[in-house]
């Protein structure tokens, strides 16, 4: 039987009516309202209130040695609920005078129901309303108690800058799009892994994959409603292996895009990790190093991970605000602070930059504000700083980059990073420069790092202000003209402001380091495109070490 014109179309209409509707914006907003006006009747009534939600469906595949340990997928919708009390001037979240409070004292945030059903969501957001409530008027009569009795802040500014609120909304992801053949890559991992079962230096081997679908939602009591999509997707490839002397020896390859079809065809992969157990097995047998001073060249990925721990860290404006922070950079706006050839830009607004897609790109941060392009240093001045809504001296509004792993409350964070010499010199100037100072400091060689697994820094007054970047992939360059020799047991340690004034050239040549990075408010996605660097001055330590026994019986 035929349709005629008008009902095809009303079945088409209808159709279109009738597809489902993300309701969850409405539940946060009415339950936002609600809250806070029952609040405001208190005698400390917030002035603020904020809810966001990250919605995050993962399809993880784990390989080891060619099996598959682990492949499905995995929801969690995470609340964080943001209850400010007192005022924009002061209010619950102003640094303690004489109290440190270190990342693991922070709400981890609670579960949300992961349907759509109005009672069930109002349920949980009703309660850790009235619990960060509770919170906050307690902290906040600690602050008041606090300024009464301790010495006048050196940092006057505001505690929470006043932003113009942001609507923005993404329809939902059609995930019938995004489909991926699972099957396929079990088969993937499953051959990547068992790569290593032709090394038997090799103790561990794996091969993961997850791809990843977020809808991430924010409201607030100031107007911001915001609904934002993002996937990414990458495969981490790890191979380790043990030494005699028991020192564990890992290496690993990482892939970063945003869809499957980003990632690199499976003969790249194959040689990556050919090469990356050959190096295990190098590894082994190289000589264990003692301290050292002298030259070094950090390839453009360890001198990535360099730039993001002692640098990056450093130029984060939340943390300034609290007097226990070293301050490093603080009163340095408008001074020199590296070499003078040196640019650095953090971007979160570009998804990818020549071959590589860019991990830390988001368009609003998890405050509601819009990610913006900054010079932090031009020509080696120090020009901005990273800031949330948490104002500091000089500096009275966001621009973007208050950052949280879901659930946990947004501090100044990094994004994307880049690192930019106007005076670039090639792979063998850099090579000829290294030699040249090693020759000139009575060295017998320079340091290549090719390879780093990452590192720590410290920021606050109450320790040394000092770092510690875990190279594993390391070679002396001899200044005689002998080839490179592989070593092990090296960590790069130091303070930043002595080796920030030795970096003295970059490369043309550029790569990448793209992570996860752990602070204030938990583990958040970034990444930074950096060139080779050529230091006059490092400083190493000898790396610790497992003192367990090689096992007894053969790896089979």
């Amino acid at each position: 039987m035929k349709l005629s014109l008008f009902m095809s179309l009303l079945i088409l209409t209808l159709s279109l009516s009738s597809a489902p509707k993300d309701k969850l914006p409405d539940i946060l907003k009415e339950e936002l309202k609600r809250n806070y006006d029952v609040m405001s009747k208190e005698k400390s009534a917030p002035y603020y209130m904020s809810y966001r939600v990250n919605d995050i469906k993962t399809y993880s595949i784990e390989a080891s040695f060619g099996q598959i340990i682990k492949s499905g997928w995995k929801q969690d919708r995470k609340l964080c609920a943001t209850v400010r009390v007192g005022s924009n001037k002061l209010d619950n979240s102003h640094p303690i005078k004489g109290e440190n409070y270190g990342w693991f004292d922070w709400d981890q945030g609670v579960d949300l129901p992961i349907e759509n059903i109005a009672e069930g969501v109002k349920q949980v957001l009703w309660k850790e309303t009235e619990k960060q409530y509770r919170k906050s008027a307690d902290m906040y009569a600690k602050v008041i108690a606090n300024m009464a009795i301790k010495v006048e802040d050196e940092d006057k500014s505001e505690d929470f800058s006043v932003e113009k609120p942001v609507v923005y909304n993404e329809d939902p992801i059609k995930e019938k799009n995004l489909e991926i053949d699972t099957k396929l890559w079990e088969e993937k991992l499953k051959k990547y892994s068992a790569l290593f079962l032709l090394n038997k230096d090799v103790i561990k081997g794996t091969a993961y994959f997850a791809f990843s679908i977020e809808r991430k939602y924010f409201v607030s009591s100031d107007g911001s409603n915001i609904t934002e999509n993002r996937v990414s997707c990458r495969i981490m490839v790890n191979g380790e292996t043990q030494a005699d002397d028991g020192m564990d020896l890992p290496l690993y390859n990482s892939y970063f895009g945003f869809y499957p079809s980003n990632l690199p065809a499976d003969d790249v992969i194959i040689s990556d990790t050919q090469k990356l157990s050959e190096t295990l097995t190098k590894l082994r047998t190289a000589p264990v190093v003692d301290s050292f001073s002298g030259p070094a060249l950090l390839s453009g990925a360890s001198a990535g991970v360099f730039f993001h721990e002692i640098f990056g860290h450093r130029i984060e404006g939340q943390s300034m605000k609290d007097e226990s922070d070293a301050q490093t950079f603080k009163k340095k706006v408008g001074e020199k602070v590296l070499n003078e050839n040196l640019t650095i830009i953090f971007d979160p607004s570009i998804n990818k930059y020549d071959r590589f897609y860019m991990n830390g790109s988001y368009k609003f941060d998890e405050q509601g504000q819009q990610g913006k392009k900054l010079t932090i240093v031009e020509n080696g001045i120090l020009k901005d700083f990273l800031m949330s809504r948490t104002p500091i001296s000089g500096f009275a509004n966001s621009n973007g980059h208050g950052r949280a792993q879901s659930g946990m409350q947004a501090v100044s964070r990094q994004s994307n990073m880049f690192v930019n010499s106007r005076k670039p010199l090639s792979n063998d100037e850099l090579r000829s420069a290294l030699i040249a100072e090693a020759t000139n400091q009575g060295k017998d060689f320079g340091y290549l790092f090719v390879s780093t697994v990452g590192g720590f820094t410290f920021t606050g007054r109450y320790v040394p202000n000092a770092f510690n970047v875990t190279p594993v992939e390391v070679y002396k360059i001899y200044v005689d003209g002998r080839p490179d020799e592989l070593v092990r047991g090296v960590d790069l340690i130091g303070t930043p402001l002595s080796i920030f004034s030795n970096i003295e050239a970059a490369g043309n040549d550029y790569d990448i380091f793209t992570g996860s990075c752990g602070a204030a408010s938990g583990s958040v996605p970034v990444t930074t495109v950096c060139p080779t660097l050529f230091v006059k001055q490092i400083e190493t330590q000898r790396k610790d070490k497992n003192q367990t026994k090689l096992p007894i019986l053969p790896r089979p």
